[in-house]
């Protein structure tokens, strides 16, 4: 059977069950895992897709076959598999394709935490089929990880500082309820569950909360409820997002930069590293706060190598992935949501006093996505027409940056779409009036 080669991704691999990703294709990939890194052990674990058990196991006899062993974490959330690999020191492999459709499946590689294995690695060994036979055989164990995930989560706050809160929660029918139920006991939080059960259909809305359509639900519970917090989990369990008491939505350039200010304040200084399409608010709370900001490329793979380069003391993405150095320089959604609950008791504010300053200054377009035929050519005219009048950088994509307004668009890196990003201060009409100047050249 062929492997198609468009599955293997910047980050990580992914495509559709089974006509891209299948058994023959998890097998190949966990045979050239096990070569890539002649590790002894492999940590292996999968989400709640229905196609799961079945990849699985061909990626575990895959691994076994070139004489790895095989530990079986079963169903986890991405930073349940991430506590497995970085608590023992050892690779991995979970199978997901985190928050796409029901019909994706896919492979998420860690070779030793903080560093990812990007799917490109991994094809050229697939594609190339020439693994050495190996005399031994691994074996399949079974491996608990509940009780060491919820220390190390519980470890990231000071459990003491949490007063009583009404939280409506979120997961999209995914693994971040299974992993919040696990850290909660004995925490003041009375949980209102929505969407909770496990379910790979995914059956209630998509699993990306990025997407306001995916956010509604929440936003109307909060507001019913009169919940002090919303939080909304994506599909495998690694980014968070958060709504307020009013039941409006907190973007992750906001909800971000409120966190950055916390961690630096409470470091006494430090480190941020921010993804090149991050809202200026993170960048002047940063520098309000003392600390110093770090721009890296959009993607799990470029961040974490930038946070461990710069010794960073937070990571963050405007996609709602948080990074920590306390927790193998990487995403925890649960921890995540322990940590804006500690922020909120010490500010003695609400998240929405607290977000109140931020909704004023800085005006935010809503993430566009659309499929173009040329997105090389449209970057270009972008370029060319705007580097008379304004400084253009292309780190990621290609950004125009003007004193008031600044503007993004990349490729994205899992699916065939151009992203826009547009940001204005104190001007929303300035804001709407360069995001649709930046559409018109999305054709």
């Amino acid at each position: 059977m062929s492997i198609e080669p468009k599955i293997f991704k910047a980050y990580d691999i992914r495509g559709v069950f089974p006509t891209e990703v299948n058994a023959e294709t998890a097998y190949q990939i966990g045979r050239a895992f096990a070569v890539y890194t002649q590790a002894a052990k492999v940590v292996v674990g999968r989400d709640v897709r229905l196609s799961g058990p079945e990849l699985f196991q061909a990626l575990a006899r895959g691994i076994t076959e070139q004489g790895a062993d095989v530990l079986d974490v079963g169903l986890v959330s991405t930073d349940m598999f991430y506590y497995a690999c970085g608590s023992m020191g050892l690779p991995g492999i979970t199978v997901t394709a985190s928050h796409n459709p029901k019909e994706y499946n896919g492979f998420k590689l860690v070779r030793q935490m903080p560093e990812l294995v990007s799917g490109e690695k991994i094809r050229v060994l697939v594609l190339a089929g020439n693994f050495p036979e190996s005399s031994k055989k691994g074996v399949i164990t079974p491996l608990e990880i509940k009780d060491g995930y919820r220390d190390k989560v519980l470890s990231l706050v000071d459990i003491k500082k949490l007063k009583p809160k009404k939280i409506v929660l979120d997961p999209a029918n995914g693994l971040g309820g299974s992993a919040w139920d696990i850290v909660k006991e004995g925490l003041p939080a009375e949980t209102m569950p929505l969407f909770y059960e496990p379910d790979g259909n995914f059956p209630n809305h998509g699993g990306d909360p990025l997407k306001e359509e995916n956010r509604v639900d929440l936003q109307k519970k909060v507001s019913e409820v009169k919940a002090d917090l919303g939080f909304a989990i994506d599909t495998d369990g690694d980014r968070l997002f958060a709504i307020d008491g009013t039941g409006a939505y907190l973007p992750s350039d906001f909800l971000g930069a409120l966190l950055a200010q916390y961690l630096i304040k409470r470091h006494n200084g430090g480190t941020i590293v921010h993804d090149a399409i991050m809202g200026w608010a993170v960048r002047d709370l940063v520098a309000a706060s003392g600390g110093k900001t770090f721009t890296s490329r959009v993607g799990h793979v470029f961040m974490k190598a930038e946070m461990e380069k710069q010794n960073a003391i937070f990571g963050l993405e405007k996609s709602g992935h948080y990074y920590l150095p306390d927790f193998y320089w990487a995403e925890t959604a649960v921890g995540m949501a322990l940590l804006v609950w500690e922020m909120i008791d010490e500010s003695g504010q609400t998240l929405e006093q607290l977000a109140a300053p931020l909704r004023e200054k800085y005006f935010m377009s809503e993430q566009i996505n659309k499929p173009v035929s040329d997105p090389d050519a449209i970057m270009a005219r972008i370029k060319e027409t705007y580097q008379k009048d304004f400084k253009v950088e292309e780190m990621d994509g290609v950004s125009v940056i003007a004193d008031n307004w600044h503007a993004n668009m990349r490729k994205s890196n899992t699916e065939p779409l151009l992203r826009l990003n547009v940001e204005a201060v104190g001007d929303k009409a300035l804001m709407e009036k360069k995001r649709d100047e930046l559409l018109s050249f999305m054709v």
